[in-house]
């Protein structure tokens, strides 16, 4: 496959990026951790509400932050990549705030252990994992850049109680398939973990409609 950009000019939209924003980068981990924090209690909708708001907005800035203002400088995919963002913020914001049909619950088990890997890895294997590849900061993909927060979407989305909403899961596992390519491609190591993401993404997918008797042993 051909790209319309270098591997260097790949890198240096990360620097851009990092340099422009900072320090945003410590309000996205921070936001994480909110929606984290939100996501693990056994109940709450309000609590529920908020997660799901945190995550609308974590890809409304991907959209605008990123594809927009900084990777559309390099490739025209941006503009492809940015739609597909938009919509999983929208998502997120009308199922989860509007209809409120997106409930988050901590649940024992494997969904709820697939959850906590995914998230650990998306906000501390990813940028250590990036650093040892020798793409250390500002070249590097920080939290709030479509990838890590694609991993730590889907994680979060393994404590959400059935019947949940399939439509909140498709544009994460799509970015899934996209992103994975940047590992081969492009040399970014650490998103080999959209693999696994995906593979938990789509069991998602598999059984989000079924009724709350599933969970039970």
């Amino acid at each position: 496959m051909t790209l319309p950009f270098t591997v260097e000019q790949f890198y240096g939209v990360f620097r851009d990026y990092n340099t422009a924003v900072w320090p945003a980068q410590w309000l996205l981990v921070a936001l994480a951790l909110a929606a984290l924090a939100a996501a693990v209690p056994r109940s709450g909708r309000g609590l529920s509400v908020a997660a799901s708001a945190i995550l609308g907005l974590l890809w409304a800035w991907i959209t605008f932050a990123y594809h927009l203002a900084f990777f559309a400088r390099i490739s025209p995919a941006a503009y492809g990549f940015a739609a597909l963002s938009a919509a999983g913020a929208v998502t997120f914001i009308w199922q989860g705030v509007v209809r409120r049909r997106l409930t988050f619950r901590w649940v024992p088990g494997l969904k709820a252990t697939a959850g906590v890997v995914l998230i650990a890895f998306a906000l501390v294997v990813y940028p250590v994992w990036s650093a040892c590849a020798g793409h250390p900061y500002p070249a590097t993909p920080t939290f709030g850049l479509p990838c890590p927060t694609t991993i730590f979407t889907i994680g979060l989305l393994c404590f959400a109680a059935p019947p949940m909403p399939r439509s909140v899961v498709i544009a994460p596992v799509l970015w899934c398939l996209v992103g994975a390519q940047a590992a081969f491609l492009l040399g970014v190591q650490p998103d080999l973990g959209l693999i696994a993401a995906g593979l938990v993404g789509l069991g998602l997918l598999a059984t989000a409609g079924q009724p709350h008797r599933t969970l039970k042993s």
